[in-house]
């Protein structure tokens, strides 16, 4: 169907004054809470883009992984051939189907935890990635109001991003930002396995 030119510059203009206005009254800058979430994939991968928009602007970015931490990844090798302006940590011992050990699953989400509380109180930190939190939280491995607590406490001018499929709604209330990824195909349903550059 052929579109009027003039009616589509009409619409156009409307769409520019509308943006420039509210572009015009977003005048504050805060740290913003980000959260990552759903059941596609592509939540780490957006919060590692993020980072790398960080170290673009010369700010020093931590990552904590919790639950991943069997298999390295090139992303973690790129990050951290960034040197000091990048600290990757991967925290976690697998993915809980494989670990099978709630106990020792707890214990190593508390140590995780207890290392991102150092970052979320250090301002020299931009961004604060907790990579898989949500998990811990989903399976209360860490409690959901220390971590309410310290994303409130935190710097004013710091950036968190938490990844992790089911983040839980009082984390959603409290965030600036929250996407969900939504699954529509996946190569792994078809047999393809896991392919370098893409998964890891």
């Amino acid at each position: 169907m052929a579109v009027d030119p003039a009616e589509h510059r009409a619409r156009m203009q409307r769409l520019k004054a509308s943006v420039d206005r509210r572009i015009q009254a977003a005048q504050q800058e805060k740290g913003l809470v980000i959260v990552h979430t759903g059941a596609g994939k592509g939540k780490t991968t957006a919060a590692l883009g993020m980072a790398l928009r960080c170290i673009g602007h010369g700010m020093k970015v931590a990552i904590v992984q919790f639950i991943k931490g069997a298999i390295a990844t090139a992303e973690e090798r790129t990050l951290k051939s960034f040197g000091d302006r990048v600290v990757f940590l991967r925290m976690g011992e697998g993915y809980t189907w494989e670990t099978q050990d709630r106990e020792r699953d707890t214990q190593v989400a508390r140590q995780a935890w207890a290392t991102a509380c150092d970052f979320l109180r250090d301002p020299s930190c931009g961004m604060v990635i907790l990579d898989e939190l949500n998990i811990a939280l989903h399976h209360e491995y860490v409690p959901l109001d220390d971590v309410l607590a310290a994303l409130q406490d935190r710097p004013p001018r710091q950036h968190v991003v938490i990844t992790g499929r089911g983040a839980p709604a009082q984390l959603v209330d409290h965030a600036d930002l929250v996407t969900e990824m939504k699954p529509i195909k996946h190569p792994f349903r078809k047999g393809i396995k896991a392919q370098a550059g893409v998964e890891f």
